[in-house]
């Protein structure tokens, strides 16, 4: 079953169950993906890759909506835009621990030969492409920051 359709079903279901949040952000990914679909000009399919790049871009827009909010002291705006980040999140692949990134950074650091932070973008270049959508560019960045001090 295609993503497509994941959410069209997930939206049927959060309209019987007149969940307000989840269908705002069900109707947020259904219509990022015909964005994404008609962009092109002709109606194609989304890769499995660009579905859950889409995928990581919604939630990180909640999540930086959400901590401006904050910082404003408007909790009331942020809570809604985690609640998002939660419904989003279920159709992203299961994201690793920060034991299984590092271990997986640590491998790629010597596949690469980096010994300084001067290597840091021939990791991050790997990294990138191996952890797409089991990690987030942010937690990688970091790890692989500390491990190349």
């Amino acid at each position: 079953m295609s993503l497509q359709q994941k959410i069209m079903e997930k939206i049927k279901e959060a309209m019987k169950a007149k969940d307000v949040v989840a269908l705002e952000s069900l109707r947020a990914i259904k219509s990022e993906i015909l964005l994404a679909q008609t962009k092109g000009g002709a109606s194609t399919e989304l890769s499995d890759e660009d579905e859950i790049k889409l995928l990581q871009k919604l939630v990180k827009q909640r999540k930086e909506s959400a901590s401006i909010y904050k910082e404003q002291g408007r909790d009331d705006l942020a809570e809604p835009e985690l609640a998002q980040v939660e419904i989003i999140a279920q159709f992203l692949p299961e994201q690793m621990s920060d034991v299984e990134l590092k271990k997986i950074i640590a491998t790629i650091m010597e596949k690469v030969g980096a010994t300084s932070i001067k290597d840091m973008g021939k990791v991050m270049g790997m990294a990138s492409k191996q952890l797409a959508g089991k990690a987030d560019g942010k937690a990688i960045s970091e790890a692989v920051k500390e491990l190349l001090r």
